[in-house]
């Protein structure tokens, strides 16, 4: 995984655009939202993480992640996401703990 700091007001992922990487936020404040919406659906905090849906199941990015505040952040590719993180998915009864975007 590779650590980066994302500057406050600095768009994470787009909706609409291919899921290339999941993420961990580390530290930080982020706002998970949609186009046309009339503001955020949803705020991710440390230990939140998000893309996995795009990942998982092959599809765009299905919301918009914004950093509120300077945020620090951990991503995996998708190949280290499939070797390593995916399995965590594949059982829901073992499902890791923690909020995800569920959909970003």
């Amino acid at each position: 995984m590779r650590r980066a700091d994302v500057g406050a007001g600095d768009p994470i992922v787009l909706e609409g655009e291919e899921g290339d990487h999941f993420y961990v936020i580390l530290r930080g404040l982020c706002a998970v939202s949609n186009q046309g919406g009339l503001g955020p659906r949803r705020m991710l905090r440390p230990g939140d993480y998000f893309g996995e849906v795009a990942l998982t199941m092959h599809v765009p990015r299905t919301a918009s992640v914004t950093a509120l505040v300077p945020t620090t952040l951990a991503s995996c590719d998708k190949e280290t996401f499939d070797e390593y993180v995916r399995p965590l998915f594949a059982d829901d009864d073992q499902a890791p703990s923690g909020g995800s975007a569920e959909d970003a």
